[in-house]
């Protein structure tokens, strides 16, 4: 039998023992059966062991990340004889150290949380990106928290969804409710003829485009780019895109579709820059592994490059 395995992870104060207490105790995840919880730190929130009997929940601490080992958690599984597991991760600890490590039987994660506090994500994200990035890339849902009407939630979801693209984002208000509204205003018309897209808004059509790719089903758009030439990608074939910095040097990656050129025409030479108009398309494709997508030219002009060649996603 499956034991299930809720990984919460995110910075102190950053509201995993609040998320954990909200799931646990106040919602219905204690009657799945008997409870193991684990404590990787102490939280703002402290939880009473009376109110965790009540939901069949027992706890357990680990102090130190040496102390995190395959034999301290199968004597927590001897001691507690859990039907369900919540983990509540040090934010400081290597989310590899969890990660990697070999299980007791019959112990499977099947979902990783990560809370975030919207007070302080930048700051984070600018002076602790690793650490920060290392907790997103791991998880299966992002919860923003403490989300006010000026909370820049493009932004952050831009940023989140670069590191994982996967990660489901949940917003949270200061007073507890979920902000329904995470809709952003794109900041170009989606019903020209052509949709200009300007280097400023590169990164935000690029997130749209990879999370909604239907919305933009048979739409023209016009972009300054420069050529990629991947390697193994067939005559006619190219990517046109930007290298693209999400929040600091050492993250810039280009980004860019594939693109189609018209049956006998060429792609333009590699490392060039063009101004290109294309058709998009939802399709399938074997650089996906799956659906996304694809750009078929229909006009390719040379270009002068950029002053600043770098698009940003803020």
């Amino acid at each position: 039998m499956e034991i299930p395995v809720y990984l919460f992870s995110g910075f102190m104060d950053s509201g995993k023992s609040s998320l954990i207490k909200e799931t646990l105790i106040d919602g219905d995840f204690g009657e799945g059966g008997k409870t193991l919880l684990i404590l990787c730190e102490d939280g703002e929130v402290e939880f009473e062991e009376e109110e965790l009997a009540k939901v069949h929940a027992c706890m357990a601490v680990i102090e130190e990340e040496e102390s995190l080992t395959t034999e301290k958690l199968e004597e927590f599984q001897l001691q507690y004889q859990p039907d369900q597991v919540f983990v509540e991760y040090n934010g400081t600890w290597q989310m590899s150290t969890f990660l990697e490590m070999e299980l007791p039987k019959d112990w499977i994660v099947v979902q990783s949380l990560a809370t975030v506090d919207a007070t302080t994500f930048e700051m984070y994200l600018n002076n602790m990106r690793a650490m920060i990035m290392e907790q997103i890339f791991a998880a299966d849902v992002v919860i923003i928290n403490r989300c006010e009407d000026d909370t820049p939630k493009g932004k952050f979801r831009r940023s989140i969804k670069m590191i994982n693209r996967k990660a489901q984002i949940a917003y949270e208000r200061t007073d507890g409710t979920i902000d329904e509204n995470d809709m952003e205003e794109l900041p170009y018309d989606m019903d020209q003829e052509i949709i200009e897209i300007s280097d400023m808004d590169y990164g935000i059509w690029y997130m749209d485009a990879m999370d909604d790719p239907r919305k933009y089903e048979g739409k023209k758009v016009q972009f300054l780019a420069l050529v990629y030439h991947p390697e193994k990608m067939k005559k006619g074939v190219f990517v046109p895109g930007r290298f693209a910095m999400t929040c600091c040097v050492d993250d810039i990656t280009f980004i860019g579709f594939k693109c189609k050129c018209d049956k006998g025409e060429e792609a333009p030479p590699h490392k060039t820059w063009i101004t290109i108009t294309a058709e998009m398309h939802y399709e399938f494709a074997l650089e996906y592994k799956g659906k996304g997508p694809v750009l078929y030219a229909v006009d390719m002009k040379p270009a002068e490059q950029p002053e600043d060649e770098l698009i940003y996603f803020s």
